[in-house]
């Protein structure tokens, strides 16, 4: 097992990097200062901040047990981070130590990566590698999910590790907002105008018609509680599965939007008309971007397109604050291409320990993904057959 003492008591050196690890949610909680600090110095994304990752061990994974990475120059300095956590899995009766990302599961996150200073990005990453090299048999499985595709961190793991394993995730669409452009102008590119235009209108004559933007840690209760309900019937409506689920996820976002509240990162846009909150977008600043994370609305307003005219007031909210870019995230879904017409991919990372746990992991995990292949094609077989026989049928009785 990996001891944060092996780190903390002598701390490992690279040319011009001291390497330590924080293994505590405790200590973890000191860190938000000097993190933003860091992350506002970096190219890192925007889930790899303080007030995303500190609230998910807290709410999500309390049994991932923090192992993030530090990297400092000769004056103490913070120039990187690596914010992993330790967890133990058994797989067939064997005890698999696996390293992953925080923030990994259950919200979301697109772009984890290294957090280092601009222009530092492989250094940092090479001097956290190189300890991990050095206790590759304190770990089995170094996962690295949803790097952003072209990241540093990709070539400098292939250089220490030597034999990694790199599969896509998901494909994130977005767009480049011109500086200066009208939203009028930036209408007329996408796919959307026209209709956008006449449901705006239509809902603007309506009583009650208003759009509000919360951005202050303090009001955040009430467009909260909107958009957890108006999510849930948006997903309900849809039939698929629902983007934020549980009490746990729910209480994560609640501590995670008051941070980025604090540090100026949060903006909760809720439609009403006639005093009812009938649509809500979830969006993060990050940078010169935008990031549409979640969006909820009423099924009954669908046929007055509420999330197409709330979308598009994102967007004109946007440009007018001079920003550069809006990030749709990962997923595909028609609306997205309405109104972006760009695409970047993620990536997954993995690395073996010095042991055979970590290959028994990863060939376990393939067999699983061949057998439901296998069982997902017979029963497409069935379907198939049994359509042909309903057909069949149907053709004798005419």
């Amino acid at each position: 097992m990996i001891r944060e003492d092996e780190l903390t008591s002598g701390p490992r050196l690279s040319p011009r990097l001291d390497v330590a690890a924080v293994g505590s949610a405790s200590q973890l909680a000191g860190m938000r200062a000097e993190w933003n600090a860091l992350l506002d110095a970096s190219n890192a994304g925007p889930f790899n901040a303080w007030e995303w990752l500190y609230p998910w061990c807290r709410r999500i994974s309390p049994d991932v047990r923090p192992l993030v990475l530090t990297a400092r120059d000769r004056l103490g300095t913070l120039v990187g981070l690596l914010p992993l956590g330790l967890e133990h899995r058994w797989v067939n009766g064997v005890r698999v130590r696996r390293l992953g990302f925080l923030g990994e599961t259950h919200v979301g996150s697109d772009y984890l990566d290294v957090v280092a200073r601009k222009g530092r990005e492989a250094e940092a990453a090479r001097a956290f590698f190189n300890v991990l090299q050095g206790l590759r048999d304190e770990w089995d499985v170094l996962d690295l999910t949803d790097l952003r595709e072209g990241s540093t961190t990709l070539g400098v793991a292939r250089e220490v590790f030597g034999d990694v394993r790199v599969s896509e995730r998901y494909v994130c669409p977005y767009e480049t907002l011109v500086p200066g452009e009208p939203f009028d102008a930036f209408l007329k590119r996408t796919g959307r105008r026209d209709n956008y235009l006449r449901r705006r209108k239509w809902l603007e004559k309506q009583d009650g018609y208003r759009i509000e933007r919360t951005d202050a840690p303090g009001q955040l209760a009430g467009p909260m509680t909107d958009f957890f309900r108006l999510h849930a019937l948006r997903w309900s409506s849809d039939g698929g599965s629902q983007g934020i689920k549980g009490a746990g996820v729910e209480a994560f976002h609640r501590d995670a939007t008051q941070w980025l509240a604090e540090r100026g990162r949060l903006r909760m846009y809720t439609m009403k008309v006639g005093g009812q909150a009938v649509a809500s977008v979830y969006g993060i600043l990050h940078g010169q971007t935008f990031v549409y994370f979640q969006s909820g609305y009423d099924p009954a307003w669908r046929n007055r397109s509420v999330g197409l005219v709330l979308v598009g007031e994102t967007f004109k909210d946007a440009i007018e604050m001079g920003l550069t870019e809006y990030d749709f995230l990962r997923g595909t879904e028609t609306y997205k291409s309405d109104w972006v017409t760009k695409q970047r991919q993620t990536v997954s990372l993995r690395a073996h320990g010095a042991g055979l746990a970590g290959e028994w992991f990863t060939r376990t995990e393939e067999w699983a993904r061949q057998t439901r292949n296998a069982v997902k094609g017979v029963l497409s077989d069935e379907l198939v057959e049994k359509v042909r026989r309903f057909r069949r049928r149907k053709a004798a009785v005419q």
